[in-house]
């Protein structure tokens, strides 16, 4: 059953009511690497980036997510940079994958309590924070038993005034749900887009009145529309990796079965004047009030085109019904 609500905002755990829309900063960190296997987006301007984040700020976006590890710590200076400590904006970051700023190395995956505390030290110095907003556990598929550790040294971290809120970056519904009733625990970030419906977290988000912010709503750049079957992406750009996860491209080309899904919703998703981008948030919108998608971008069009969604709003319940009919018959 879907639950749109309102329909272009949403209310942070803080009290304030920001627009439905946050901006993924993956992207504008810049190339790292796990040794020869690339994890950033390729190179980026960072004069650009900072522009673009201007931008969606003036535009009124106030939500923007980050994680440690981005470019190996540039994606957090960059926006630290362009934000600063402005109290109106919310800066969401992760931690969990430790990478070496010099050598734009992954370095490994740790979540001991000095780590956590180093971790968000660091943050907040390249965040030029005095307070981190949300700090989420980076760890997808981390023990739940183990986790304890995890959330109860950010419960520490809360009330020491180092952070406002926490979460967990995790696509499974077990631990999503783990610690949802300590209180701080705002926000579960998980895959989610037009391909991927994920009903049993969202059933985790709603039933616990959390927010799901949703990491992929244009499936990695699928569903922005600029790839061809033939379009490779480019060097030092992790969607070429070979990796277990990376499931909407294959070799660097659009993945045949994706490829296919994307035909037989096009049109649907770009009814009412939306450009595909646009008809995948306002997908998310529709399925749940509690959805914030963070696109990721790396120019000041990507984002016009990001926020001119919420002109819109979320889908109409008559497209939803023939997007999911068509998916279905694949």
């Amino acid at each position: 059953m879907r639950k749109p609500g309102k329909v272009t905002t949403i209310d942070l755990w803080n009290g304030r009511e920001v627009p439905r829309l946050g901006m993924g900063c993956w992207a504008i960190g810049g190339p790292f690497y796990a040794g020869d296997v690339p994890l950033g987006w390729g190179e980026v301007d960072d004069g650009e980036s900072i522009r673009a984040i201007h931008r969606a700020a003036d535009l009124g976006i106030r939500v923007f997510d980050t994680a440690s590890n981005y470019g190996a710590g540039h994606s957090e200076k960059i926006v630290g940079k362009a934000i600063g400590n402005r109290d109106d904006i919310v800066i969401a970051t992760k931690f969990g994958f430790a990478t070496d700023e010099q050598s734009k190395q992954a370095t490994g995956a740790f979540a001991d309590p000095a780590f956590i505390r180093r971790s968000a030290e660091t943050s907040l110095q390249r965040l030029k924070r005095e307070r981190l907003d949300l700090l989420q556990f980076h760890l997808n598929d981390f023990p739940p038993e183990a986790s304890d550790e995890v959330f109860e040294t950010l419960e520490a971290l809360r009330t020491e005034g180092k952070i406002d809120a926490f979460g967990w970056s995790t696509d499974y519904p077990d631990r999503a749900s783990r610690h949802a009733a300590r209180e701080g625990f705002v926000s579960v970030q998980h895959t989610m887009n037009v391909f991927e419906a994920v009903p049993e977290i969202i059933d985790v988000v709603e039933k616990n009145r959390l927010i799901s912010i949703n990491r992929g709503p244009l499936a990695m750049g699928l569903l922005s529309g600029k790839f061809t079957a033939e379009k490779h992406v480019g060097a030092n750009d992790v969607r070429g990796a070979s990796l277990d996860w990376m499931v909407y491209f294959k070799d660097g080309k659009i993945a045949p079965e994706f490829a296919a899904r994307l035909d037989a919703v096009r049109s649907l998703l770009t009814a009412d004047g939306r450009t595909l981008t646009q008809g995948a948030l306002a997908w998310l919108w529709a399925r749940s009030s509690r959805t914030l998608p963070i696109p990721g971008f790396r120019t000041v069009a990507q984002v016009e085109e990001n926020v001119g969604a919420l002109q819109k709003g979320p889908l109409p319940d008559e497209l939803m019904d023939r997007i999911d009919a068509e998916l279905a018959n694949l």
